[in-house]
């Protein structure tokens, strides 16, 4: 039940990000939406997976919320997208800076969930 309430929350919030980013009738070379909403969600499950010390918040926050905010499906398909367009250097731009921002946000949220954890 954790998850799933997890993951409803995460997946409402990732539609309202992606509303908020992507603006009417744009035709965006990079997929900014998805873009931003798989780093923020790096950065979240890295805070929650170091400063949660409740497996039920786990559950309900890293698994539940950042399963159904992030949006690595999408993140494959615009890359795919991109490069069957023949925009081979926006989607392998698109895909390495995913993978290296997001890998990174991990890191950064590690780093802050350790020192709220201390707090």
């Amino acid at each position: 039940m954790l998850v799933g309430a997890g993951g409803f929350a995460g997946s409402v919030c990732r539609y309202l990000v992606s509303i908020w980013i992507t603006a009417p009738g744009s035709a965006a070379m990079f997929p900014m939406a998805t873009f931003a909403v798989n780093a923020a969600g790096s950065l979240l499950i890295g805070i929650f997976i170091s400063a949660l010390g409740s497996n039920d918040l786990r559950l309900l926050l890293a698994t539940g919320f950042c399963g159904g905010f992030t949006t690595f499906s999408a993140f494959s398909a615009e890359a795919l997208s991109l490069w069957r367009e023949g925009q081979i250097c926006a989607g392998a731009g698109y895909a390495l800076a995913s993978v290296a921002v997001c890998v990174a946000m991990v890191m950064a949220g590690i780093v802050i969930g350790t020192k709220i954890k201390g707090i």
